[in-house]
């Protein structure tokens, strides 16, 4: 397939190139160029007046509790969604597996359609979990990161006791890593420094909830003496989830030793918990990437995701911050965290998810500043159509 005459967002800088070409072979961008001409019997597609942007990935999302959309939205935190005894989980419970699945699906289908190419879920319920998620996902084109969860918590006795993983638990876990991409903790508040520790040391992927609320700080703090980042990052994390209430100290420590950082600046300001404080992120060098969290709390759209961590950011802080910035964060970002996936950027071996936008569309007609117009004026409106994997799979071109 080649795509003609089209505006692009290239590579790992999303360089702003017109007017261009771009080969598509299989499931993989094979080259960009104004001289890229049609192969024989090759698909051609004329492209004027669309921008093609990287397909967004949303990089933390709960989609089991799409069913719960904005139940006890006056209730607090830890009411709400505590991992043992919060309201989502009580809800789960008496939700028939079919239902479940079906408000799941509707939630995938909704992320296509706004532009969302790939997400990375932390799945509860241990195997059961994964496989209602897979269930409810076969068919759909979506790229899905699955990072799943065994049914074992601690109390605090047994965190101040340093108590070990129990030996069917970590029968449990390698069951569970056979049928996901990796782990999805809930948090050090609820495994002691040993339990954290055996989690580093599995080969899959691994991630974690942290310093989302100043009381989940405290409680860390009063009971080990450390910050949650601190005991967040015994597990050696590929990223961390939330930093909310994370310390400069602990920030640092996260960009030191490469631990990425998901923010979820919408779903913290649902839950009047406030808002991750992005510029000294930026500042001690965090490489950084955008969640939309649980469904329960907060709509899966990255364009109203970006749109908001970019203005309140500024309006808190009173410093300026380049759109291109936070597009990033929702694109390649997302790339260097997960490491070894080919997704998050257009260019030549990666994977061809990608959106295509109208540039006449009546909210950004016309486009002086294409990273301006996608982060804080674009919405799924303006989609022309939206590709996974080489194939159109909403819209058209």
């Amino acid at each position: 397939m080649l795509i003609r005459n089209v505006d692009v967002l290239y590579g790992k800088e999303l360089d702003y190139v017109p007017d261009t070409n771009i080969r598509i072979s299989g499931e993989f961008f094979r080259g960009i160029g104004k001289n890229l001409k049609p192969k024989p019997k090759e698909d051609t597609y004329d492209c004027e007046g669309l921008l093609i942007i990287p397909g967004f990935i949303n990089a933390h999302t709960h989609v089991g509790d799409s069913i719960g959309k904005d139940i006890a939205i006056d209730r607090a935190v830890e009411e709400k969604i505590h991992p043992i005894k919060g309201i989502k989980q009580k809800i789960l419970k008496k939700s028939s597996p079919t239902h479940l699945t079906s408000f799941i699906r509707n939630t995938c289908l909704s992320m296509i359609k706004k532009g969302i190419t790939t997400f990375i879920d932390f799945r509860e319920g241990g195997i059961g979990g994964i496989e209602l998620l897979q269930k409810a996902i076969l068919g759909l084109p979506i790229r899905t990161i699955i990072l799943g969860r065994i049914n074992y918590y601690q109390d605090l006795n047994a965190i101040k006791q340093n108590s070990s993983l129990p030996h069917s638990k970590k029968r449990d876990l390698s069951n569970l890593l056979k049928k996901c991409d990796g782990i999805g903790v809930s948090g050090p508040n609820e495994f002691s420094d040993s339990v954290l520790k055996y989690y580093s040391k599995l080969k899959k992927m691994r991630a974690i909830h942290a310093a989302e609320t100043i009381t989940s700080n405290e409680i860390s703090k009063k009971a080990t003496g450390k910050t949650e980042t601190q005991r967040a990052l015994l597990l050696k994390p590929n990223f961390i989830v939330h930093m909310t209430h994370a310390s400069k100290k602990d920030l640092m420590l996260a960009s030191s030793i490469k631990t990425s950082i998901v923010v979820c600046p919408r779903a913290n300001a649902s839950l009047a918990e406030g808002i991750p404080n992005l510029n000294l992120m930026l500042k001690v060098g965090c490489n950084l990437t955008i969640g939309t969290d649980n469904v329960m709390i907060n709509s899966p759209d990255l364009f109203r995701e970006m749109d908001y961590l970019w203005k309140v950011s500024m309006g808190l802080e009173k410093k300026r911050v380049s759109p291109r910035t936070i597009l990033k964060m929702a694109t390649v970002n997302a790339s260097t965290m997960v490491q070894d996936k080919k997704i998050g950027m257009i260019q030549p071996l990666h994977l061809a998810d990608c959106i295509f936008l109208n540039k006449h569309a009546i909210d950004l007609e016309p486009m002086f500043n294409p990273y301006a117009s996608i982060v804080h004026r674009a919405s799924e409106t303006a989609i022309s159509a939206v590709m996974i994997g080489g194939k159109i799979v909403h819209g058209k071109i």
